[in-house]
């Protein structure tokens, strides 16, 4: 087999490294790049070439990362990790522990955690290395690993204590969510979220600016309101597809372009949060994106009528 073909089996399971570590499309991208510059330099056969390219691909992560979270600090408004509807990486001993920490709530707590800490969190916790690899893969000891690991896992487990992740319930509330939404039935929104429901929109200072964080059903239900009539009336679609692993609704304008990507948490059986990607540069990788600017301005102009 060529350094190519070795490379390119083990393509999928590096972006999934790098997806996990960055929270970043791109960034992983970039890292999965970098990754095969180094190899292909080299200069030496590896081993084992998984092992070898696992560990590149952990540390170029770790570097980025540690240079994003500057840029992530002057970020405008709300950060979100980039949504995927699609994983390339397959592995049905792991796929529950994939799911998890694929699913936006788990990214998005892995951002409370130092870059070490979080790499060291996916290595361990979704792809199932043995302390001695992650060990020579982040240079440290073993003890330090396992404190690091444990330390991560506690950050997550505070903050997912109350989610459910039973796929079935997201499908459940999805469907609901969709329905109600599309019919503009308020009373049945409010039905599905809990009382307490967290409404993040992460629009990055480049599509129409609303509240990038809404508390309570009353507040996110007037804000989604809002927005169902005239977007019907526009012939916008929604439709459920899974992203991050679990269902969520992506929404087109009639042209059929991305205008943004929503996910769910599930508490109690309700939807708890919502996250709502709306910056098109997190949506150029899912293909065609709407003129946000002009959909929201035709959205005003049919709300005034």
């Amino acid at each position: 087999m060529t350094t190519v073909d070795e490379f390119e089996n083990l393509r999928p399971l590096l972006f999934a490294i790098a997806y996990r570590i960055l929270g970043s499309v791109s960034e992983a991208e970039d890292a999965v790049q970098e990754t095969w510059v180094r190899y292909e330099t080299s200069g030496t056969r590896a081993d084992s070439p998984r092992a070898f390219l696992s560990t590149v691909v952990t540390r170029v992560s770790i570097n980025m990362l540690e240079s994003a979270r500057a840029r992530r600090e002057r970020y405008v408004g709300e950060w979100l990790p980039e949504p995927i509807l699609d994983e390339p990486y397959d592995d049905p001993a792991r796929s529950a522990e994939l799911t998890e920490s694929v699913s936006m709530a788990v990214l998005v707590l892995l951002e409370r955690l130092s870059p070490l800490e979080r790499a060291v969190f996916v290595l361990r916790e979704a792809f199932g290395f043995g302390f001695a690899d992650i060990a020579r893969v982040v240079e440290r000891s073993e003890s330090a690993c396992r404190q690091l690991a444990v330390r991560a896992r506690r950050h997550v487990d505070q903050g997912t204590a109350r989610f459910d992740t039973d796929p079935h319930a997201h499908e459940r509330l999805t469907a609901g969510f969709l329905t109600a939404f599309r019919k503009g039935d308020v009373e049945s929104l409010r039905d599905l979220l809990t009382a307490d429901v967290r409404l993040v929109a992460d629009s990055g200072g480049k599509a129409p600016a609303i509240r990038n964080v809404v508390v309570g059903d009353e507040k996110a239900v007037r804000l989604l309101g809002i927005y169902a009539d005239p977007l019907a009336r526009l012939g916008a679609v929604l439709e459920a597809q899974e992203i991050n692993g679990y269902p969520g609704v992506v929404v087109r304008d009639a042209d059929g372009a991305l205008v943004q990507v929503m996910t769910f948490d599930v508490a109690d059986g309700k939807i708890a949060a919502i996250r709502v990607t709306i910056n098109p540069d997190k949506l150029t990788h899912l293909g065609p994106v709407a003129d946000v600017h002009a959909l929201e301005q035709r959205v005003r102009e049919l709300r005034r009528s």
